[in-house]
C-alpha cells in the first residue's frame, strides 16, 4: 500500500468512516468506469466521503462500477469542469451552487445574503421545498442531480484587515467565485468583487491581485489560505452546498439496478459529510487561530441593512421570481 493510500485511509478513520459491507453477487457483464471531478483538496471531508462512497459502490456492485475521484481541480477549474460534465468529457462533478448558477440561476436561491442563520434551517430548506425547486431546474438542463446536497458551509471573509461593518469593505478587492449572486452581494456592500476560479485563489492572494476572499472555514484550512491572509471575519453571509451532478448519457447508460446503488451510496455519503463538516467547523477556529489567523464576529444587522438599501433583495426577488422567493422565505423568514 503506497503512502498516499495510507494517508487517505488514516484521514477517513479520523472522521469515523465506517467499514464496507459485503458485496452482492452480480452476473457477468460490462463494467463501467466513471471520472468524478471536484475542486476540494484531499484532506477535505467531501473528498474523503467521495472516496468512501466510491469504495462502497465498487463493493456493492461486485466491481462492476468504478468511480475514480479527481480532487483539487485536477480536471480543470469549476467552470471548465461544468462544461466537461455537460459534454461528457467527465461523468460526475461536485459543484457549489453559486457556480452552477452561471448555468442554472435558481441554483443560487439558497445563497441569498443572510437567508439562513444556522444548519437546522438550512437542511430543512434544502431537503424540502428550496432543494426540490433547485433540483427541478437542474434536471431541466439534461444533467442528473443526486437527491442530497453536500455541505460547503457558511461563508466567512478572510482579508488583510478586519471587517467589522460594511464600511470596512468599501472598495476592497475581494475574490469571489464565478457567481453572479456573490458579485452582486459584494457590489451592494460597496466592495470590488473579482471573480477568480478556486484553483487560482491562493496565488491571487499571495500576489495581492486581491486582498480578501470569502469561503467556509474548512476551505480556508484545507487550502491553507491562512498562509496568505491575516484576519477572518465571521460574517456567515451565505450558506452554500455542493451538488453532485452526472452527465445524462453516462447515467442512462448504467442499468437501473446499478444506478440505484450509486445514488444510494452517494446520498448516504452526502449526509455523513454534512455531519463531518459541522463538527470540523467547530474545531477549526482554534486551529486556525494557532496558525496566526485573527478572528472577529461582526453584527450581521448593518450588512443586511446595507443590502436592503442597495436594492439587493429587490433585485434578486425579481430575478428568481415571486413564487421562488416565497418558497425561500417559507424557510428563511422575511428578507429585505
Amino acid at each position: 500500500m503506497d503512502q498516499k493510500r495510507r494517508t487517505i485511509i488514516a484521514a477517513g478513520a479520523a472522521l469515523g468512516l465506517s467499514g464496507i459491507a459485503a458485496a452482492p453477487v452480480y452476473a457477468a457483464g460490462p463494467t463501467y468506469s466513471f471520472k468524478v471531478g471536484t475542486n476540494v483538496p484531499v484532506s477535505h471531508p467531501i473528498y474523503l466521503r467521495l472516496m468512501e462512497a466510491a469504495e462502497r459502490v465498487k463493493s456493492d456492485t461486485g466491481g462492476k462500477v468504478e468511480m475514480r475521484i479527481f480532487p483539487n481541480g485536477q480536471l480543470g477549474g469549476d467552470t471548465e469542469m461544468l462544461s466537461q460534465v455537460r459534454s461528457g468529457g467527465m461523468d460526475f462533478l461536485t459543484l457549489p451552487g453559486v457556480i452552477l448558477a452561471t448555468m442554472v440561476p435558481m441554483a443560487s436561491l439558497n445563497s441569498v445574503g443572510f437567508a439562513f442563520s444556522d444548519y437546522p434551517s438550512v437542511w430543512k430548506a434544502m431537503d424540502g421545498g428550496v432543494g426540490d425547486l433547485i433540483r427541478d431546474k437542474i434536471k431541466a438542463t439534461g444533467l442528473v442531480v443526486m437527491d442530497k446536497v453536500w455541505d460547503n458551509g457558511f461563508r466567512e471573509i478572510t482579508s488583510q484587515f478586519p471587517i467589522s461593518s460594511p464600511t470596512d469593505l468599501q472598495k476592497a478587492r475581494i475574490r469571489v467565485p464565478v457567481s453572479p449572486l456573490l458579485v452582486s452581494l459584494f457590489k451592494s456592500l460597496g466592495a470590488a468583487p473579482t471573480p477568480i476560479n478556486f484553483s487560482e485563489l491562493y496565488s491571487a492572494l499571495q500576489t495581492r491581485i486581491v486582498e480578501a476572499q470569502e469561503n467556509p472555514l474548512p476551505i480556508v484550512a484545507t487550502a491553507k489560505l491562512y498562509e496568505v491572509q491575516k484576519f477572518c471575519s465571521q460574517t456567515s453571509h451565505v450558506w452554500d452546498g455542493y451538488w453532485l451532478l452526472a452527465n445524462g448519457r453516462a447515467w442512462q447508460g448504467l442499468p437501473q439496478d446499478l444506478r440505484e446503488v450509486v445514488a444510494k451510496n452517494m446520498n448516504a455519503a452526502a449526509i455523513a459529510q454534512r455531519a463531518d463538516s459541522e463538527k470540523l467547523a467547530i474545531t477549526l477556529m482554534k486551529e486556525l487561530e494557532q496558525k496566526g489567523l485573527k478572528f472577529n464576529k461582526p453584527d450581521p444587522a448593518p450588512f443586511r441593512k446595507k443590502l436592503a438599501e442597495a436594492g439587493f433583495y429587490t433585485e434578486w426577488k425579481k430575478k428568481f421570481g415571486a413564487e421562488a422567493w416565497a418558497v425561500l422565505e417559507t424557510y428563511s423568514g422575511k428578507l429585505g
